[in-house]
């Protein structure tokens, strides 16, 4: 027999892929296995998979043989690969890996099993769609902008909105802070959810050629040269996104920043001083005679420390907003260098061409926000450099965040500010009550798609049971 030989040297990248998706966890058997299979071709694949996701890698050379498939344990083998040299191969035949040893082959026992057991891969049989690579960064912004919180299901993925045929839309948002960009027109009849992934972000994946994307009603492809990753949609309705876009002509406020400084400007929000590191991570924008200052303070019973941003230019009414500093970096780093601003309340919008973020502000502490008659803003001895800190926990909605309000300079809130926050409290209770029965329905689906994927195994394990009965001794 002819046995499919895989050289290290491709075989460690190639583990290292699949295991981004094979569940050590699994209560299946053959989900900890890895498929692989030669082709008629010559063509030689890996294959793992969760039941819900699959990742494919296609080796660099087609080798002769004939079509030939076998299952071999993920763990087997990647202990056998970290102890082979760069330049080795390893040997696969049924119930065997055979591997260099000495001057000879050494000779590794696999435990069989059926190569029927193991889920179909879906062929999704659409026309391939090319994704440049400014559509495939898109993609990438936006799942760093999606949620991770599972009773959002419908929030863990990356929207392509195909409701305006002649601009589409690539959209993340986990209710704090929304992405979107435009500018693309893809071949799709309808809207897509690209369920988040570690694979999708990985290095390897992302540097082996251009993208390809085929989409049918239930799963989503996306390939390159070698890899190949299917994975099933979410199901769902995406929120509107678009209402809790701010009007661009209701911004009265613009700071527009210079691109090649961003990157000096990131490292200047990273050394501010921050009193609620471990919660909001708040700074202040204060545009102010022209000039753009950044507030920050070590501790909440302290005044604010103000730094000016030097190549910054501020148009419009002076203007003081809050927010979480984890966005504005992200914000910056997508080279969004617009910053737009309606009030103190309203969210931020930064942008530069198809592409902005849209970030929910935050209220300060309550201490005052004005400097004192005598103080000029801090240009020198600024505190030394600090890691930027883990985000906190995002709240349900976007619009139950607190908002930033600036007391009167005698720390006593004034009666339209008073009625305003009953407003927003008021607003709030509703809020409140449609965010649960939104998360009400998300976990009931949660809990039918769990109950879809037990019976799934259930008829796996049922069917082996049979193959077992029919066995003779």
């Amino acid at each position: 027999m002819n046995p499919i030989t895989l050289p290290i040297a491709e075989l460690k990248p190639a583990l290292a892929g699949l295991g981004k998706v094979i569940n050590p966890r699994a209560t299946l058997p053959v989900l900890h296995h890895v498929k692989v299979e030669r082709t008629g071709d010559g063509w030689i694949a890996l294959t793992g998979t969760d039941l819900d996701r699959f990742v494919t890698m296609r080796l660099e050379h087609p080798a002769e043989g004939p079509p030939m498939a076998v299952l071999i344990p993920y763990d087997q083998l990647v202990q056998i690969t970290k102890n082979c040299g760069k330049d080795e191969r390893i040997h696969i035949e049924p119930g065997c890996i055979k591997f260099a040893l000495a001057d000879s082959l050494g000779e590794q026992k696999v435990k069989h099993f059926p190569i029927e057991e193991f889920p179909v891969t879906p062929r999704i049989k659409t026309e391939a769609i090319a994704l440049p690579p400014e559509l495939r960064r898109s993609i990438h912004e936006a799942m760093e902008c999606a949620s991770v919180d599972a009773t959002r299901y419908v929030l863990n993925g990356t929207f392509i909105d195909t409701s305006n045929p002649k601009a589409n839309y690539i959209v993340g948002t986990d209710g704090r802070h929304l992405y979107s960009a435009n500018s693309f027109t893809l071949p799709l009849k309808n809207s897509v959810i690209i369920p988040n992934h570690k694979f999708l972000g990985w290095k390897e994946f992302n540097a082996d050629g251009e993208w390809q994307m085929k989409v049918d009603e239930k799963a989503v492809q996306l390939s390159s040269r070698r890899w190949r990753f299917i994975s099933k949609q979410i199901e769902g309705n995406y929120p509107n996104w678009r209402q809790t876009i701010p009007s661009p002509d209701d911004a009265r406020t613009h700071i527009i920043l210079d691109p090649a400084k961003l990157e000096m400007l990131i490292k200047l929000i990273q050394r501010m001083p921050c009193h609620d590191a471990e919660k909001f991570q708040t700074i202040g924008l204060e545009c102010k005679e022209g000039q753009l200052l950044l507030l920050g303070k070590d501790s909440s019973n302290e005044p604010w420390t103000r730094v000016p941003v030097l190549d910054a230019k501020a148009e419009g009414p002076e203007a003081l907003i809050f927010l979480s500093r984890r966005f504005l970096i992200k914000a910056l780093d997508y080279g969004l260098n617009t910053i737009s601003i309606i009030d103190q309340i309203a969210p931020l919008r930064f942008h530069n061409k198809g592409r902005q973020m849209i970030v929910m502000p935050l209220r300060p502490d309550g201490a005052n926000t004005q400097p004192p008659p005598n103080q000029q803003p801090a240009q020198v001895n600024m505190p030394p450099p600090r890691p930027v800190l883990p985000a906190a926990p995002p709240p349900k909605s976007m619009i139950t965040n607190p908002t930033p309000e600036e007391p009167t300079p005698n720390g006593t809130p004034s009666p339209l500010e008073e009625a305003l926050d009953l407003t927003l409290q008021i607003r709030d209770k509703f809020t409140d009550g449609f965010n649960l029965l939104r998360d009400l329905s998300t976990k009931l689906k949660a809990v039918h798609r769990d109950h879809k994927n037990s019976s799934r195994e259930f008829n796996s394990v049922r069917s082996t049971l049979r193959s077992l009965q029919g066995l003779k001794l």
